[in-house]
């Protein structure tokens, strides 16, 4: 309870003298007589205090008030007045907080503070604060901009770096394992990772306790997303070690899946099935693989998004070792693996569909498609697979001939003819092709069907890949004409005799 004393200063400061606002938000700073510790009070206090121009109050503020305090209590514009009074006034970390407070919130700052944050982050990385240093940095990686003149960008920032990293400053540290991870330095990374690590598992030892006895640290790890990160790129540098350890292997994939990692979850699914990312068999020397484990640990990475992880599925259940082997779920698996764009994957699918095209008349379909989408990201095999598929116009000179031909008095009277010619001199058709086949039933978006066989007996299905935005718009042309068509025998275009006799009148001196 206040006492007279305390009751007595906040009565006037509630009523408004400069001096007693300081002295309370004092109080509330330290607690104590009879008032609760409180730096949400103290600043409220302390800021009333500085808005009547008592000096002490914004000094007070940037000694005791940290950023992560003072960005809950006030607005950024308003805060970074008091932080830059105090900086100027001889207190180092305000220049830190207003430094932030404006580089952080650039768009509530004009360029003239961003000038002097910067300055008041230079000025204090020269008298080697190593927080401002890599503050420093990080607007270096940001802009690109020397802040050294004559020197390079990229050594002023590096050097910042280091300095930092070297003073323990974990966010530079870890900035520098990421470039030498990204960089393939990875002896370099794993000796700076080592010590992090260690930490790290420390922090994390009532969860690893916890995953011991029964398999489950739901809410006990304490990991943000660079620090699972670091914990799944050292278990994957140990990983390519001569004899990695399993059961380390194992311990740092699962805090880092447990923290939410999706390439972690990838990682410890593999781990359990005892299964590389190409499918091999890994680690059977040091006991049997956990299927149930690794089932539950792909399908998390699946749901995140990983590709790899339904592949991985798809090779687990169709393996003949797993007792609940089901090549249905399997390709079940290997469809989502390919429909998140695993070439591999898409790859495996078009094999699949190709080898049992004769029990389904869409198999080869769906074939011709995957092998489309592996060869848009640059699959050699998907490539070699559809040239037998691709469109040839010079393959029947006929219709190069007929196209040539065409005038514009016979595609008006003539429009029907005049697409099929089109159609046959774009994607190599014969002439019983180009005037048998039904566009609006052939086309499939990503290829065209040709089956003539059912008023052809001599021909055969085959289809043609659609490769070019040229044969697309063609296509959806010839769509556009016959859209309201009947193209059988009972349409317009009569049978099949009637449409050859158009084609010699239409064109008496084709070939």
């Amino acid at each position: 309870m206040a006492t007279r004393e305390e009751l007595a200063v906040i009565k006037a400061a509630r009523a408004g003298e400069s001096r007693a606002q300081l002295a309370l938000g004092r109080r509330y700073l330290n607690g104590g007589s009879g008032l609760p510790r409180s730096k949400g009070t103290a600043f409220y206090w302390l800021r009333r205090a500085a808005q009547q121009g008592v000096d002490d109050a914004w000094i007070i503020i940037g000694r005791n008030i940290t950023y992560d305090q003072v960005k809950e209590l006030s607005s950024p514009q308003e805060a970074a007045i008091w932080y830059e009074k105090a900086f100027e006034a001889g207190v180092p970390q305000a220049g830190i907080i207003f430094a932030r407070l404006v580089l952080e919130h650039t768009e509530q700052f004009d360029s003239n503070a961003h000038a002097r944050a910067i300055a008041a982050l230079s000025l204090l990385a020269s008298r080697d604060d190593h927080e401002a240093q890599w503050l420093l940095a990080q607007q270096m990686q940001r802009h690109g901009q020397p802040m050294v003149p004559g020197l390079p960008a990229s050594a002023v920032e590096e050097r910042l770096v280091r300095e930092a990293a070297r003073a323990g400053i974990e966010q530079a540290q870890y900035a520098l394992l990421d470039k030498a991870w990204n960089q393939g330095q990875g002896e370099a990374f794993a000796r700076g990772a080592v010590v992090l690590v260690k930490r790290l598992m420390e922090r994390n030892s009532a969860a690893l306790a916890q995953l011991d006895k029964d398999g489950d640290a739901t809410g006990l790890v304490q990991l943000n997303a660079e620090e699972a990160t670091l914990l799944l790129r050292y278990g994957q540098w140990q990983a390519r070690a001569a004899k990695p350890e399993l059961s380390q292997l194992m311990r740092l994939f699962e805090l880092a899946a447990e923290a939410g990692d999706v390439e972690a979850r990838l990682e410890l699914g593999l781990l359990c099935a005892k299964i590389d990312r190409a499918g091999n068999r890994v680690f059977m020397e040091q006991g049997l693989a956990n299927f149930k484990k690794a089932l539950h640990w792909l399908q998390l990475a699946g749901e995140g998004g990983s590709a790899q992880a339904w592949h991985a599925l798809a090779r687990i259940y169709s393996r003949s070792i797993y007792s609940q082997r089901n090549l249905q779920v399997a390709q079940q698996y290997l469809e989502k693996a390919a429909e998140a764009g695993l070439s591999e994957a898409q790859c495996e699918l078009a094999q699949i569909f190709w080898r049992n095209r004769r029990d389904d008349p869409m198999h080869d379909v769906k074939a011709l498609y995957w092998w489309q989408q592996a060869a848009a990201q640059g699959e050699r095999s998907a490539s070699e697979a559809l040239r037998p598929f691709m469109a040839e116009e010079t393959a029947q000179p006929w219709a190069q001939q007929a196209l040539a031909q065409l005038s514009d008095k016979l595609r008006n009277s003539n429009p029907f003819l005049s697409a099929r010619i089109e159609l046959a001199a774009i994607f190599g058709l014969t002439k019983p092709e180009a005037l048998l086949i039904d566009i609006k039933q052939a086309d499939y978006g990503h290829c065209l069907v040709v089956d003539i066989c059912a008023h052809h007996a001599r021909s055969k299905r085959r289809l043609i890949a659609v490769q070019t935005e040229a044969q697309r718009a063609a296509i959806n042309r010839v769509s556009r004409l016959f859209g309201d068509v009947d193209c059988g025998f009972s349409g317009p275009e009569g049978n099949y005799r009637q449409r050859q006799y158009r084609l010699r009148t239409a064109l008496p001196d084709l070939a």
